[in-house]
């Protein structure tokens, strides 16, 4: 036969019941939020590098060519499967990088350097087939990508400040600026971008050979596009003061700089080799450097 608690104890017992409840109710309320009750965005994490990043898709360049003479076609598929191989470079890029940057990572240090790369290797397959046929036009609206499912969609991809290579008004006749050449991967080491220093690039006028008269149009087209890309690169690094993870400077526009270095310095070899001799080894002379 059971016995009635005193009072007094029955009080104590209620006390330590409710604490009880209340200690169970926060661990659930807790054990909720670290199960992944999402929490408020600050409205900058769907342009980062997410959990599920998405995946990079390109259009299809193959599909919009014309009829490729017989001697251009190894090199045009040379070039079609480089394209293939820059879209997974950029996906593996995209997954090494989750979490990675501020709102504008993949923009500037994937997207924007993807579309760089593009643009040289379709210029090139444009060039290659109207060494002996009509050579195509337009094919640079295929250049720009774009980031689906899973992550923002950037809608072509272009980044902040990216330039298509011949785009830039030629004629400003600026002086070469010349530098040390060093591969971009030595180039900024600090954290982001201080907005220290200047771009510079290696001098090309100086490298080339005898240019043939019929050439020199073009070449000196190029050379001044080349002096307008430093001065491109130059503005955005002030512009994009301390954006940015340790690699930005390298990533957003040192890297995208010596894509567009090597596109134009390669149009400046072909202009040449059409007539003369070509060139080789001025690849060597794209990668710029911040000197501070």
């Amino acid at each position: 036969m059971s016995r009635a608690l005193p009072k007094y104890n029955q009080r104590r017992v209620a006390v330590i019941g409710g604490a009880a409840a209340v200690v169970l109710s926060g661990a659930v309320i807790a054990g909720s939020a670290l199960a992944g009750t999402p929490a408020k965005s600050d409205g900058a994490t769907g342009a980062r590098t997410l959990a599920s990043p998405g995946t990079i898709t390109c259009p299809d360049v193959a599909s919009k060519l014309p009829a490729v003479p017989a001697s251009a076609k190894a090199e045009v598929d040379r070039n079609l499967t480089l394209l293939q191989t820059q879209i997974q470079e950029a996906n593996t890029r995209l997954r090494n990088t989750v979490g990675q940057g501020g709102p504008n990572f993949v923009n500037n240090a994937i997207l924007g350097p993807l579309k760089d790369k593009r643009v040289s290797t379709i210029d090139r397959i444009a060039i290659s087939i109207g060494r002996k046929g009509t050579k195509p036009t337009g094919l640079d609206s295929l250049a720009a990508c774009t980031l689906n499912a899973g992550g923002t969609d950037t809608a072509g991809g272009a980044g902040a400040g990216s330039a298509t290579p011949g785009s830039a008004t030629p004629g400003t006749g600026a002086t070469p600026q010349s530098g040390t050449g060093a591969d971009t991967g030595a180039a900024a080491g600090s954290g982001g971008n201080t907005g220290a220093g200047t771009i510079t690039c290696p001098d090309v006028a100086s490298k080339l050979p005898a240019v043939p008269a019929s050439a020199k149009a073009e070449v000196d087209r190029n050379l001044t596009l080349l002096q307008t890309q430093i001065q491109e690169a130059n503005t955005r690094l002030r512009n994009t003061v301390g954006q940015g993870g340790p690699n930005f400077v390298n990533n957003a526009i040192l890297g995208p700089l010596k894509d567009k270095r090597v596109s134009t310095i390669d149009r400046i070899a072909i202009s040449i080799g059409r007539k003369g001799t070509r060139p080789t080894g001025l690849d060597s002379l794209a990668a710029c450097t911040l000197t501070k």
